[in-house]
C-alpha cells in the first residue's frame, strides 16, 4: 500500500514539475510576443519562432516515423521468439510450458513500447537543431555574391548560403541513421536473448537483412559526404595555401571523387549480398573503401606535396597563392584600400601649426582609462550612478568641430545600499539612470582636470548643447526590469538633501493592461510580488530586457556585435549606436581573422533610444550580400541608412574592433605579388607603445585631421605600421567616418629607403631624456604614480607630430590629472604642462620653425623666461586653487608641491612687475 502511495506521489509530482516548466515556458514565450510587438518586430518574432519550432518539429516527426517504422520491422521477430521461448522439444515430443517472455513481450506492449521510444528519441533528437534555423532561412533567401570561385565555377553564394544546410543535411541523416541502427541492434539482440543466442545477433535472417540495409543507405550518404568535403577545401589551410592549393586541387579533390565512387560501390555490394548471402563480399568492400581512404585521402596528399610541391613550392603555389591573396582582399574589403605614398622626413612650422588649427585643437590628451576614473570622482554624484564607458565622438559645439569623450551615467542597482534594496525600490522606484558628461579631449583646468561642455545633474552647459530628455532607461547596465506609471513616483534625480521625482511620459515597454497579462508577467518574470502590489494597476508599464545587449541579440541574434556601443546625443534625445557585423566561415580561399570567420563586413547601424528602448537597424554596406539575405528573410527589420536621422548620421563612426581585423589581415596582404607574399618580404607589424610599463600593440585612435589633399577636418581612425622585426615607421592606415567619405580606407607609406621614427623609437627617445625622466622619478618617489597616456601619431600635412599625455595619480586618491603634455617632432622632444606650450617650445611663438627648445625645467610650475605679467598671475590663480583641492582632498604632499610652485610663480610675477 505504501509502494503504490510513492508511485503515485512521484507520478503526481512529475506531473507538476512538467506543468510548472510548461507553464513558465509558455508565459515567457507570450510576453517575448508582448516585447516583440510593442517594437513592432512581431513579424521578426514569427520568422524566428516559426523557423526554429517548425524546424524542430519537422525534424523530430521525421525522425519519429523513421526509427518507429524500423522498430515495427522488429515486430514479427521479437513475438515468434517470445513465442518459441514457451515451446519445448524433449525425445520428439513437444511440450509447452508458460514463459515469462511470452506473457511480457505481448503485441500491445511491443507498440506501446516502441511508440514511446521512438517519442522520446524524437523529441531529443529535435534538439540537436536548435539555432539551425538561420541556416535554414539562408538556404531559402540566398544573394548572389557576383564572384564566381575558380574550382568548381560556383557563386561564392553557394558556399556561404546553400553548402551549409547540405551540409546540415547530411550530419543529420547520418546520425539518424546511426542512432536507428543502434536500437535496432538492441531489439534483435533482445530476439537473441529470447532465444536463448545472445551474442548471435547475425545469425537471424531478419537481422542481417534490415541491419544490411540501413548500412547501405549509411554508405550512400557516405557517398555524398565525400562530395561535399571536396567543397570544404575551398576554406581550409593546405601547405602555405588558405583554400586548396597545388596538392589539394590535383590529388585531395581526385581523391574524394573516387572515394565516393567506392562508397557508391560498397552500398550496391550490401544490397547485392541481400540476395547472395556472401558476407565476405560485404567485408570486403568496406575493406576496399577504408584502404582506399588511407591511401587516396591521407598517403597520397602527403605524397605529392612532400616529392612534388615542396621541393619548388613557390613556383608550384603561385597561381594558387594569387588565389588566396585576391579572395582574402574581398572578403575584408581591402581591395578598396587607397595607396598612398607619405614623403618622410618632413619638418613643420609655426605656419604649418597655426594653418592647421583645427587638428591641434582636436589632439587627444585625455585616454579612457584615466578620464574614466575621474569622471567616476567627479560626475557620478551618488553611490548607485556608474559611467560603465567612455566613448570618444564628434560635435560641433558652438559652431566649431571638436572631438569630444562623454559617459553616460547609469544607475546601477547592485550599487544600493542593502537596507534599499527592497522590492519597490528596485522595481519601482530606482528606474533610471540619468544625463552625460561631456568634455573636450584637450582641455584641462589649472588643476590638471578636464573641463566639461555639460556636466552635473540635471545638466549643465556653458554651449549650444542641450539635453532635453537626460532619462536612461535602457543602457549597459540596467539589466534588471522595472515597473513605471505606477502608484509610486520615480526617482529622477538628487538635488541637494532632497530627490526629484517623476514619472514615465513614454510608450516603451509593455502596458499590463488586465489581470491575465499581469499574471503571464509573473510567471514569465518569476516575481509573485507583481501579483501582490497594490502600486501596479492596468495602466503600468513592464519594461524588461533593458541592457541594449539583451535587446539586440533578442531581436537579431545571428548578428556580431561590436564591443563598444556608444551614448549619442541628438536633438535634445539620448541613443545609443551600436556597429554590427555579418561574418561567414565559408568564403573560399580567404584566411579566418579569428581562426574561424573569414569574412566580415560592418554592414548594420543599430540605434537604441535610451528612453524608449526603441531599436531600429540601418544597412550601412548595401554590396554585403549576407546582410541582404537577412533582409529577405526579416522584410521591413533593415531599413537604407538614408533613412536614419540626419543629426544621428553625424555621429556613425568607423568601428574600431572592424578595422583592427581589417589591419591585420592588411599588414599581410597589401602584398600582391605571389613571390613577395610567400616569403613575407614586406609583412607590417601594428606599431607598439608602452603601456604600464609593458610594450604592447598600439590601439587604433579617432582624431580629427586634415588628411593629405583635404581642405576639410575630418573625423578618422588611424593606425601606424612598422616593418616585420624593425621599430621605424613604414605606413598608416586610415579610415574616414565622416558624410559621403564614410568608409574609404586610405594606406599612407613611407618611403622605404628613409629613416622616419616609429611609436616605439618616439617612447624610447622619451624614456631616455635625462631631464622628462628625472622628472618623472621626482614624481614617483612623491606619493604619486605616473601614469603614461597613448602616444599619438599626428598627421600633418606630410609630416608627423607625437604627442603623449603623462597623468599623475595620489596615492590617496583614484583621479588622475593630467600633469605634463610629452610633444615630439622630428630630432626635437619636449615637455610641457599644456600642448600650447610644449609647440611654443618646438616652433617658436609664432615666428617660425628651428627655434631651439629650452630646457626643461624639473619642477611643476616653473614658467617661461618670457612669460607675461597677465599668463604668471593666471598660473597663480590656477596654483591657488589646485592647493585648496588639495588641502579639502587631504593630500598633503599635493597641497605643499602646489604652494611651492605658487611662490615660485609668484617671486617671477614680482621680478616682472618690477621691471
Amino acid at each position: 500500500m505504501q509502494h503504490n502511495f510513492r508511485r503515485v506521489f512521484n507520478v503526481v509530482l512529475a506531473l507538476v514539475v512538467v506543468l510548472v516548466i510548461a507553464a513558465i515556458s509558455g508565459a515567457r514565450l507570450y510576453t517575448d510576443w508582448l516585447w516583440f510587438q510593442s517594437l513592432n518586430y512581431q513579424s521578426v518574432f514569427m520568422t524566428i519562432v516559426v523557423s526554429d519550432i517548425g524546424l524542430r518539429i519537422i525534424v523530430g516527426v521525421t525522425f519519429f516515423l523513421l526509427l518507429f517504422f524500423n522498430l515495427l520491422f522488429t515486430l514479427g521477430p521479437l513475438l515468434k521468439a517470445a513465442q518459441n521461448a514457451a515451446v519445448y522439444k524433449e525425445e520428439n515430443v513437444l511440450t509447452i510450458q508458460s514463459s515469462p517472455w511470452s506473457h511480457f513481450l505481448t503485441k500491445k506492449l511491443l507498440l506501446v513500447a516502441f511508440f514511446a521510444l521512438s517519442l522520446v528519441m524524437a523529441f531529443l533528437f529535435s534538439f540537436s537543431v536548435v539555432g539551425d534555423w538561420v541556416t535554414l532561412q539562408k538556404f531559402l533567401h540566398p544573394t548572389s555574391f557576383g564572384s564566381i570561385e575558380p574550382v568548381f565555377q560556383k557563386d561564392v553564394g553557394f558556399y556561404v548560403f546553400k553548402l551549409p544546410f547540405y551540409e546540415f543535411l547530411y550530419n543529420l541523416a547520418s546520425w539518424a541513421i546511426i542512432i536507428i541502427a543502434f536500437w535496432v541492434s538492441m531489439v534483435y539482440l533482445l530476439v537473441n536473448i529470447v532465444q536463448g543466442q545472445a551474442g548471435k545477433l547475425l545469425n537471424s535472417i531478419s537481422a542481417r537483412y534490415h541491419l544490411s540495409f540501413l548500412a547501405a543507405i549509411f554508405f550512400g550518404l557516405k557517398a555524398l559526404g565525400y562530395q561535399l568535403n571536396q567543397y570544404a577545401l575551398l576554406y581550409t589551410h593546405h601547405g602555405a595555401v588558405w583554400g586548396p592549393g597545388y596538392t589539394s586541387t590535383h590529388a585531395t579533390i581526385v581523391a574524394y571523387k573516387v572515394l565516393s565512387v567506392i562508397a557508391l560501390l560498397c552500398a550496391l555490394a550490401i544490397l547485392v549480398n541481400l540476395f547472395l548471402q556472401r558476407f565476405r563480399l560485404v567485408v570486403y568492400s568496406i575493406g576496399v573503401l577504408l584502404l582506399a581512404s588511407i591511401l587516396l585521402g591521407g598517403i597520397y596528399p602527403s605524397v605529392v606535396q612532400k616529392f612534388v610541391v615542396q621541393p619548388n613550392e613557390i613556383a608550384m603555389e603561385s597561381p594558387y597563392l594569387q588565389r588566396n591573396i585576391q579572395y582574402t582582399r574581398m572578403a575584408y574589403n581591402l581591395d578598396a584600400v587607397e595607396k598612398k605614398d607619405f614623403p618622410a622626413g618632413r619638418i613643420l612650422s609655426a605656419d604649418d601649426i597655426k594653418a592647421n588649427k583645427d587638428t591641434i585643437d582636436n589632439v587627444r590628451l585625455w585616454d579612457w582609462a584615466p578620464l574614466m576614473q575621474t569622471y567616476a570622482q567627479l560626475q557620478e554624484m551618488r553611490l548607485y550612478y556608474e559611467f560603465k564607458d567612455i566613448d570618444i565622438d564628434r560635435y560641433v559645439v558652438d559652431g566649431q568641430y571638436r572631438q569630444v569623450m562623454l559617459g553616460a551615467r547609469e544607475l546601477n542597482q547592485e550599487r544600493l545600499l542593502s537596507q534599499a534594496k527592497t522590492w519597490v525600490n528596485q522595481r519601482l522606484i530606482y528606474t533610471h539612470g540619468y544625463g552625460i558628461a561631456m568634455s573636450p579631449v584637450n582641455s584641462l583646468s589649472g588643476e590638471g582636470l578636464p573641463t566639461f561642455f555639460l556636466k552635473d545633474i540635471p545638466p549643465v552647459t556653458q554651449t549650444d548643447l542641450k539635453v532635453d530628455r537626460p532619462e536612461i532607461y535602457y543602457g549597459e547596465v540596467t539589466d534588471n526590469y522595472v515597473i513605471v506609471n505606477t502608484a509610486s513616483q520615480e526617482f529622477n534625480y538628487p538635488r541637494g538633501d532632497e530627490n526629484e521625482y517623476s514619472t514615465y511620459q513614454g510608450d516603451g515597454g509593455v502596458k499590463i493592461s488586465n489581470f491575465w497579462r499581469r499574471f503571464m508577467f509573473a510567471f514569465s518574470l518569476g516575481d509573485y510580488k507583481l501579483l501582490l502590489s497594490k502600486e501596479v494597476n492596468n495602466d503600468s508599464r513592464v519594461l524588461y530586457y533593458r541592457t541594449i545587449k539583451q535587446r539586440v541579440t533578442k531581436v537579431a541574434p545571428f548578428l556580431q556585435l561590436d564591443n563598444d556601443p556608444y551614448i549619442v546625443l541628438s536633438e535634445g534625445k539620448l541613443y545609443w549606436m551600436w556597429d554590427a557585423y555579418t561574418n561567414t566561415d565559408r568564403y573560399p580561399y580567404s584566411e579566418p581573422y579569428d581562426k574561424v570567420n573569414n569574412y566580415i563586413r560592418n554592414s548594420v547601424k543599430i540605434v537604441i533610444d535610451a528612453y524608449s528602448g526603441e531599436m531600429d537597424f540601418y544597412i550601412s554596406d548595401q554590396n554585403d550580400p549576407i546582410v541582404m539575405t537577412y533582409s529577405k528573410i526579416f522584410p521591413g527589420m533593415f531599413k537604407p541608412l538614408e533613412d536614419m536621422p540626419e543629426e544621428l548620421r553625424k555621429h556613425i563612426r568607423y568601428p574600431v574592433d572592424y578595422f583592427k581585423i581589417q589591419a591585420n589581415m592588411y599588414a599581410v596582404y597589401h602584398m600582391q605579388e605571389p613571390q613577395v607574399f610567400y616569403n613575407r618580404e614586406d609583412k607590417w607589424n601594428v606599431a607598439t607603445e608602452v603601456a604600464e610599463q609593458t610594450e604592447t600593440p598600439m590601439e587604433p585612435y579617432y582624431t580629427i585631421i586634415e588628411l593629405p589633399g583635404s581642405n576639410e577636418p575630418e573625423f578618422v581612425l588611424i593606425l601606424p605600421f612598422t616593418p616585420q622585426n624593425k621599430k621605424n615607421m613604414i605606413a598608416w592606415l586610415a579610415a574616414n567616418s565622416d558624410g559621403e567619405d564614410y568608409g574609404k580606407i586610405l594606406s599612407y607609406s613611407f618611403p622605404k629607403q628613409e629613416l622616419v621614427y616609429g611609436p616605439a623609437q618616439v617612447e624610447a627617445r622619451i624614456t631616455q631624456d635625462t631631464v622628462i625622466s628625472q622628472q618623472i622619478s621626482l614624481w614617483d618617489q612623491r606619493g604619486s604614480k605616473v601614469i603614461r597616456g597613448n602616444l599619438l601619431a599626428i598627421p600633418i600635412n606630410d609630416a608627423l607630430l607625437y604627442v603623449e599625455p603623462l597623468y599623475l595619480q595620489a596615492e590617496q586618491s583614484k583621479m588622475p590629472e593630467l600633469r605634463r603634455v610629452i610633444v615630439a617632432h622630428g630630432d626635437t622632444v619636449v615637455m610641457e604642462p599644456t600642448l600650447e606650450l610644449a609647440l611654443d617650445r618646438i616652433f617658436g611663438s609664432g615666428k617660425g620653425a628651428g627655434t631651439p627648445a629650452v630646457e626643461l625645467q624639473t619642477e611643476p610650475g616653473t614658467q617661461r623666461p618670457d612669460a607675461s605679467v597677465a599668463e604668471l598671475a593666471k598660473k597663480a590663480d590656477q596654483l591657488y586653487d589646485e592647493a585648496q583641492s588639495k588641502l579639502k582632498a587631504g593630500d598633503w604632499t599635493g597641497y605643499g608641491d602646489a604652494l611651492s610652485r605658487l611662490k615660485q610663480t609668484l617671486s617671477e610675477l614680482v621680478d616682472k612687475s618690477g621691471q
